[in-house]
């Protein structure tokens, strides 16, 4: 083989060596170097079984300095822009008080209810479904709970004059 072969054969298989350890540019420019390197300070060896090796571990050295170097300044630390969590703002001092104001209403409305549709109110808060409603009120069916339901409803609309909303 001639020795522009040798050195073509030789710079595919360092910048393969070189990509698997590093981005395909760095592999490049760590190519690059390795053969400046050999052409000015190796230029007297030229036997294929010598340079192979020498030639890998000049590459190894680049490698390993290339890998200091990033983590010295910190790009393999950096975090790209869109990856960065903001914080939730949370609702806005308008959206604060508004719902404040809804809850205030409610709260009178309800404050406002007869006795049954109060008790069946406080038990849908807790959490209870139609049935358990019907035995804690000592309703005959089940039926019976819903049209209380829908009256206790109907009224509290009533005393949110006629709608669930404040007005803005």
């Amino acid at each position: 083989m001639q020795t522009d072969e040798i050195l073509s054969k030789l710079r595919e298989r360092i910048v393969a060596y070189a990509a698997f350890h590093l981005s395909r540019d760095l592999a490049e420019d760590v190519a690059q170097e390795v053969m400046l390197l050999l052409h000015t300070k190796y230029g007297n060896v030229s036997a294929a079984d010598d340079l192979v090796p020498l030639a890998i571990e000049i590459a190894r050295l680049k490698i390993a300095g290339i890998r200091r170097k990033i983590h010295r300044r910190g790009e393999d630390r950096r975090t790209a822009v869109e990856e960065v969590p903001l914080a939730d703002p949370g609702p806005s001092p308008s959206a604060y008080v508004e719902r404040k104001e809804s809850l205030e209403r409610l709260a009178a409305a309800l404050a406002g209810l007869r006795g049954r549709c109060r008790e069946l109110f406080r038990l849908k808060l807790q959490g209870k479904n139609f049935a358990e409603i019907r035995e804690a009120l000592g309703a005959a069916s089940i039926n019976t709970v819903y049209t209380w339901d829908f009256r206790c409803r109907k009224e509290l609309l009533a005393k949110l004059e006629g709608r669930w909303e404040a007005e803005p």
